[in-house]
């Protein structure tokens, strides 16, 4: 399974969150959209690389960062990346707390499970809406709050975390699995900053998709360098072409994607359309890594489509 992307992902700064305009909402629908629909797809090449999970988290990083520093170099916008005082705190800290959720997930999963840590980091949802409610910084509809748990009730029935629990109710109340539990809540509150900071930055002091990326790709790099240097290198090949993919696709350009479409979305939005990236990589795993699925995930993944579906036509009508 894939790890988490969002933006893709502890509080820092109190942000004001305001509603872009409808003509911002509907130009950051696309982009947000297609980098979540690109992570969902990062399942089969992490399946396909052969690496630990850290190990191809700083794959993702160093291959990510080689990306986007050419095509910054390339466009000659490598000015972009020098940080002044007002927007160094929050870039630093988007990028710490995104390498941190990664940490905090693949911790999780020999606790828990891959589908139960998918659904608990999936939570982030709510923790934005609890967050923009407290503000009152955006007026969050009822039907907006009903699409997103529908959304969360699809991942939970697509993942078939319920029939899994079912079978094994002891493991369920075991320390470890708490643990592991709570790490995810954690990740997934360190994720619902990550996007907080980023539409932050973008209304208060103005800092470019790529450079957040950038920076996020940097700090990875740099601080995950050491796993794979004490316990093992990829294997040569094809290894590192599907590791190169990760870093390029899944990194460099869906990240450029996400952080663009957020900066012009409302946060109850991202925290619905961000139920993409769950349900693309389970279809995948489910249609071209022999993950077969079946009726009750299907179902599940029905439900998550019904529930974007049904709120982005609500949103259409708003003027």
């Amino acid at each position: 399974m894939s790890s988490p992307s969002s933006p893709s992902s502890a509080c820092t700064t109190a942000l004001a969150v305001s509603t872009p305009s409808g003509v911002h909402r509907a130009s950051g629908v696309a982009p947000f959209l297609w980098g979540n629909a690109l992570l969902g797809s990062i399942g089969l090449f992490l399946h396909q690389a052969q690496a630990g999970a850290l190990t191809a988290t700083w794959a993702r990083s160093a291959f990510g960062l080689l990306g986007l520093t050419l095509w910054l170099l390339w466009r000659r916008q490598g000015g972009q990346l020098r940080l002044t005082r007002q927007t160094a705190p929050g870039v630093l800290a988007a990028g710490s707390l995104m390498v941190l959720a990664w940490v905090l997930f693949f911790a999780a999963i020999p606790a828990t499970s891959t589908g139960m840590a998918v659904v608990l980091f999936h939570v982030q949802p709510l923790w934005l809406l609890l967050w923009s409610a407290l503000r009152g910084q955006e007026r969050i509809s009822r039907q907006r709050v009903a699409a997103v748990l529908l959304a969360l009730l699809g991942l939970v029935l697509a993942t078939g975390t319920l029939s899994a629990l079912w079978q094994d109710q002891a493991h369920a109340t075991h320390p470890a699995y708490l643990l592991g539990v709570a790490l995810c809540l954690l990740g997934a509150l360190c994720t619902a900053t990550v996007t907080l900071i980023a539409q932050g930055l973008q209304r208060h002091q103005p800092v470019t998709a790529s450079t957040l990326a950038w920076w996020q790709c940097l700090l990875g790099t740099l601080l995950l360098w050491v796993w794979p240097l004490q316990h093992g290198w990829p294997a040569s090949g094809a290894s590192w072409l599907w590791l190169a993919g990760l870093g390029l696709v899944h990194t460099a350009l869906a990240y450029m994607l996400i952080y663009a479409g957020m900066a012009r979305l409302p946060t109850s939005r991202v925290a619905l359309l961000q139920y993409l990236y769950p349900a693309v990589a389970l279809l995948i795993d489910g249609l071209l890594l022999g993950q077969h699925l079946d009726g009750g995930q299907w179902l599940g993944l029905g439900i998550i489509a019904c529930a974007v579906l049904w709120a982005e036509r609500q949103a259409a009508r708003q003027p």
